[in-house]
C-alpha cells in the first residue's frame, strides 16, 4: 500500500493562512494609521483655520476697542465743549442783568420808599428800605410779583420806628430771580 504523509500538506496549508493573516494584519494596520494620520491632518488643518480666524477676531476687537476709547473721548470733548458754550451763553444772558435789576426794582419801588440796602446771593436778592407807610410796603410787594424778571418776592420783616419825629416803616423783604431766555438766543436756536 502507497502511504501518502498529509502531515506536510497541512502543515503548508496553515503556513499559507498564517501568511494570509500575517498579510490582513499589516495592511489593517497600515489602513488604520493612514486613517490616523489623516484624521489628524485633517483636525490639524481646522484648529489652524480656527485660530487664525480667532487671532483675525481678536484683531478686530482690539481695534473696535481702539475706536470705542476714541469715541469716548470725543464724546468727552463734546461734552466739555457744550458745558463751556453754555457757560459762555448764561454769561451772555447774564451779562446785563444787574442793570436789568436795579432798573426793574426802581421802577416797581413806589413813592414815599427807599432802600437802604440791595444784596444778591445766588437767584435771591435781599432788599432793605424805609417806607412812609405800611401800604407802600404791600405795594412794593404786589409790583415785585408781577415783574417779568423777578419772582416770589416774600416780607421778611417790617418794624415801625420813629426817625426825627417822624413815623417810618423798616422794612426787609426777598424776591428771586426768574430764569429769563434772551430773545436772540431763541432766534439762534429756530
Amino acid at each position: 500500500m502507497v502511504r501518502i504523509n498529509l502531515l506536510p500538506h497541512r502543515q503548508i496549508k496553515r503556513a499559507e493562512r498564517q501568511r494570509q493573516f500575517n498579510l490582513m494584519l499589516a495592511a489593517t494596520a497600515i489602513a488604520a494609521g493612514a486613517l490616523v494620520f489623516m484624521g489628524q491632518g485633517y483636525i490639524g488643518s481646522q484648529i489652524d483655520n480656527q485660530l487664525s480666524r480667532n487671532s483675525r477676531l481678536e484683531a478686530a476687537n482690539s481695534q473696535l476697542d481702539k475706536e470705542i476709547s476714541e469715541i469716548k473721548d470725543l464724546k468727552n470733548q463734546i461734552n466739555n465743549v457744550l458745558e463751556r458754550k453754555q457757560v459762555v451763553e448764561n454769561l451772555q444772558s447774564e451779562r446785563s442783568q444787574a442793570v436789568v435789576v436795579l432798573d426793574e426794582i426802581t421802577r416797581q419801588l413806589p413813592e414815599g420808599m427807599y432802600l437802604s440796602s440791595l444784596n444778591q446771593k445766588g437767584k435771591t436778592i435781599t432788599l432793605i428800605g424805609i417806607a412812609d407807610t405800611n401800604a407802600r410796603v404791600a405795594t412794593l410787594v404786589r409790583n415785585l410779583s408781577t415783574s417779568p424778571w423777578l419772582e416770589a418776592p416774600r416780607l421778611i420783616e417790617i418794624k415801625s420806628v420813629n426817625a426825627n419825629g417822624v413815623k417810618q416803616n423798616n422794612f426787609t423783604l426777598t424776591v428771586n430771580l426768574k430764569n429769563v431766555v434772551p430773545e436772540n438766543t431763541e432766534s439762534n436756536k429756530k
